[in-house]
C-alpha cells in the first residue's frame, strides 16, 4: 500500500513541484495540499495521512503550531518539516512540536522520497548538521522515572535509525509491542516525539550522540 502524505506549503509552485516528483514513486501518493497551517490540520484530521510536510512559515497557523496539533490528535500520522533555513528558531520549534525530522528544501528528489519512507517508518530524520545543531538548543527535563532495559534496547535502535518493524525483528518483539515501549520512553522522558527522545537520551547520557549517528 502506497505511504499516503500531505503537502502543506503557502507557495503553490513549491506544492506543484513536490507533487509532480513524489507523484513519480509508485509508493508514494499525495492525497491532499494545504496552503497554510489550518488547512492542514483540517486535512490531517480529514484523511489521515501516513506523513505530512510541513513548511514552518505559513499564514493562518505556522508549521510549527499546525505540527503541534496534528501530532497531539493524530499520533499515527508523522510530521516532517521542510524548510529553507538550517540554524532557525522555528526548525527547533517543529522538534518541539513533534515533528519526526526536518529537511531542507534544496534536497535532491530521490534523497526527499527515501526520507517520507524512512518517516513513516518510523525513523528519526536528522542531518549529521541538524543533529549537533537541535543537540545546543533543544532542552530536555530529566527523566520522570528510570527506562528500564527493555525500553533503553529500544531508545538506542531508535538513535541509529531503526523502523519499528526493524527494532521488533532485531529484538524479536511485536510491532504493537516496540509501539508501546516507544509510547512508554517518551511519557518518562516528558517528550513528544522520538527525535526529541534521542536528543534527550543523549543529553542525559542514556546513550552515546555517536550511537546516535550510526545509520543517518
Amino acid at each position: 500500500m502506497a505511504i499516503r502524505v500531505v503537502i502543506a506549503d503557502d507557495h503553490s509552485i513549491v506544492r506543484e513541484g513536490l507533487r509532480r516528483f513524489l507523484g513519480r514513486d509508485p509508493e508514494l501518493t499525495v492525497v491532499g495540499e494545504a496552503s497554510d497551517g489550518a488547512e492542514a490540520v483540517e486535512l490531517a484530521r480529514r484523511l489521515r495521512p501516513d506523513v505530512v510536510l510541513m513548511d514552518l512559515l505559513m499564514p493562518v497557523m505556522d508549521g510549527i503550531a499546525a505540527t503541534a496539533t496534528i501530532r497531539k490528535e493524530l499520533p499515527e500520522t508523522e510530521v516532517v518539516a521542510l524548510t529553507s533555513v538550517l540554524e532557525s528558531a522555528a526548525v527547533i520549534g517543529a522538534v518541539k512540536a513533534g515533528a519526526i525530522g526536518y529537511l531542507l528544501k534544496d534536497i535532491q528528489a530521490a534523497e526527499l522520497r527515501r526520507a517520507i519512507k524512512a518517516a513513516a517508518a518510523g525513523q528519526v530524520q536528522l542531518t549529521p548538521q541538524a543533529s549537533a545543531y537541535l543537540m545546543r538548543e533543544v532542552r530536555t527535563p530529566e527523566a520522570k522515572e528510570p527506562l528500564t532495559e527493555r525500553e533503553r534496547e529500544v531508545l538506542l535502535l531508535l538513535a541509529q535509525g531503526y523502523s519499528n518493524k526493524d527494532i521488533g525483528r532485531d529484538l524479536q518483539i511485536a510491532d504493537d509491542t516496540v509501539k508501546t515501549h516507544v509510547k512508554h520512553i517518551l511519557a518518562k522522558l516528558g517528550v513528544q516525539s522520538r527525535t526529541q527522545a534521542v536528543l534527550g537520551a543523549m543529553r542525559l547520557g542514556l546513550i552515546s550522540s555517536e550511537q546516535g549517528k550510526q545509520r543517518r
